[in-house]
């Protein structure tokens, strides 16, 4: 988000609601449909912001 200037409140006004923000705040898990909002808005692809961990 800081690379493409996007802010908490650019992800407010385009559908992500309060709660998925402090989800993402504290790591839980989203919904892939909160992923594919979340692209289009910062303008990146999933493998740009996911990593699988073992």
């Amino acid at each position: 988000m800081r690379k493409r200037n996007v802010t908490q409140y650019q992800l407010l006004k385009n559908g992500i609601d309060n709660k998925t923000l402090d989800a993402l705040k504290k790591n839980k898990n989203i919904t892939l449909l909160t992923l594919e909002k979340l692209c289009d808005i910062i303008g990146c692809t999933p493998n740009d912001i996911v990593s699988f961990k073992k």
